[in-house]
């Protein structure tokens, strides 16, 4: 029986009431039909449940996805290579998946094994693309389907909003360098940095310590309401972080006419290009000048103007139809 759910509803990670009615439905019926999760021990031999709906081509959002058995064709994803040179595992894992996390990253054969089971790989960058062919991370072809972030339809024009206010969304994993953010402060009297997400408490009290006083304001989470509300009341959106396989953030924000100031990493500037305003990842004296050159004359509503357009070179429209187009291709192949 092959059973297709009209998904198109679904808005994760805040449901409303017909998205949550969605997914419980879709996460009760899996074990009804056998489909084991993503971290069941029965993942390696997925690929045998999938084989009973005969697909014509499969894509995973992941790269983890069994295959052992597959009679179809399978494109897998592969998002970013940070934890190869950032090795430290996210925080709320459980401390045997931290351990296999790090032994997985000593080596790139484990990458390699899980990537050239797929007839096909997808990845979210041409800044990813480019590490994944330099590590020669598979013999199959590597399309991107780059990363987007939802846009308003119109962004009026804009006008620099009084003092500093500065927006960082994302982790505290080390490599993410909110530290030189916070220590740019010092550099930026009357500034204020909001920090956006989730904090453990021993980071705040970190960042808390080492920031001017007053300067620190600490949110502990935010909906998207209140997210699209502090970009647009915002000076820049900053993030000083070593490494990333994209950067959402930065096509949220210019998607609104809100200027980035970001560091000086591949994968920032293929998508802030000229828009952007770049700083040494680690240099907080660095920051703060690019952040200051925002207050010229005129220099803010030049970059908030420029910016909507450049975000709008990642669209979710357009990603649909390269992996469509790259899908067909693969079914019409047929299973290799």
């Amino acid at each position: 029986m092959k059973i297709v759910v009209d998904c198109r509803y679904v808005r994760f990670p805040r449901h409303d009431g017909i998205s949550r009615f969605t997914a419980g439905l879709v996460d009760a019926l899996r074990p009804l039909l056998g489909v084991s999760g993503p971290t069941s021990p029965r993942e390696p031999f997925v690929a045998l449940q999938v084989n009973r709906v005969r697909p014509d081509v499969v894509f995973s959002p992941m790269q983890t996805m069994g295959a052992v058995g597959r009679r179809y064709p399978l494109v897998l994803t592969l998002h970013d290579l940070i934890y190869y040179a950032h090795s430290t595992p996210p925080r709320d894992l459980p401390w045997p998946v931290r351990l296999g996390w790090r032994l997985y990253h000593l080596a790139w054969w484990p990458q390699r094994a899980l990537l050239n089971r797929a007839d096909a790989v997808v990845t979210v960058s041409e800044t990813t693309r480019a590490l994944m062919r330099r590590h020669r991370l598979t013999r199959s072809s590597i399309t991107v389907v780059p990363n987007a972030a939802d846009r308003p339809a119109t962004v009026a024009p804009r006008t620099r909003p009084e003092g500093i206010e500065l927006v960082y969304m994302g982790s505290f994993m080390p490599y993410k360098g909110v530290d030189t953010l916070v220590a740019a402060l010092h550099h930026l009297p009357g500034a204020r940095l909001h920090l956006l997400s989730r904090i453990r408490p021993a980071d705040r009290a970190r960042f808390e310590a080492a920031a001017p006083s007053g300067s620190l304001v600490v949110h502990d989470g935010v909906s998207d309401e209140e997210y699209a509300d502090l970009l647009d009341r915002a000076t820049a959106l900053v993030s000083a972080s070593r490494d990333e396989g994209f950067g959402i953030p930065l096509v949220e924000a210019m998607g609104r006419g809100t200027p980035v100031v970001v560091s000086d990493i591949p994968i920032f500037r293929e998508i802030g290009a000229d828009t952007a305003l770049y700083a040494a990842a680690g240099d907080a004296e660095a920051f703060a000048v690019r952040i200051t050159e925002l207050l010229d004359a005129g220099e803010w509503e030049r970059r908030s103007a420029a910016a909507p357009a450049e975000a709008a070179r990642f669209d979710w429209s357009r990603s649909a139809a390269v992996l469509l187009e790259l899908l067909r291709e693969q079914a019409a192949l047929g299973r290799r």
